[in-house]
């Protein structure tokens, strides 16, 4: 990686650590804090809350029929993604101990902390849950993948790749054929350590 390419990631950390800050900052604002992993807020907030409550009945009655059509087609997605979980894990555990690459904790990237909060009936603490489980799982996946992309094959695409995982950057330009070659040999070194 150039000095360049270098300076420019400690940039966006350091941003990164300014967001982070910032979000605090707001949560500070929205007065809660974590308690034994959980979020706690002030009662008078809590009170609020509640009383922002959307009823069950008047949050289906209200609903869009739209909406109502399409509900099963959203959740009938459940199934692939159990099954893509079952086998990302398992593939993990049997593949990155045999090539020594860290395992994706997955309670890192599953949060189901929304179903706290008082202002959300049922329906929407189950969406909220729902959609935190896919989205939670396609990030646990795109770890797990990355770490073998980085493992396996780790150069950099000819064309733009949108949206690239956080490894990508530490990849080989695309076409430094010596520098793979050594990026290679590198991560079979580390892989006899472990």
């Amino acid at each position: 990686m150039s000095d360049t390419i270098k300076e420019l990631s400690a940039r966006i950390q350091a941003l990164q650590l300014e967001l982070e800050a910032e979000v605090a900052r707001q949560a500070a604002a929205l007065r809660y804090g974590i308690e034994h992993g959980r979020a706690v807020f002030e009662e008078e907030i809590l009170r609020r809350h509640r009383e922002l409550q959307t009823r069950l009945g008047r949050y289906i009655l209200n609903a869009k029929p739209l909406v109502v059509l399409t509900a099963p087609v959203i959740y009938s997605l459940i199934v692939p993604l159990v099954f893509l979980d079952i086998c990302v894990s398992i593939y993990q555990a049997v593949c990155f101990p045999a090539y020594g690459i860290e395992k994706v904790k997955r309670s890192d990237y599953l949060l189901f902390d929304r179903g706290h909060l008082a202002y959300l009936n049922a329906l929407e603490k189950l969406n909220c849950a729902y959609c935190s489980y896919a989205n939670g799982l396609i990030a646990y996946v795109r770890e797990i993948a990355g770490r073998t992309e980085a493992y396996w094959c780790p150069i950099k695409h000819a064309k733009k790749a949108i949206g690239a995982h956080e490894h990508y950057l530490d990849f080989v330009a695309f076409g430094d054929a010596d520098a793979y070659r050594r990026r290679i040999e590198e991560l079979e070194e580390a892989a006899k350590k472990k």
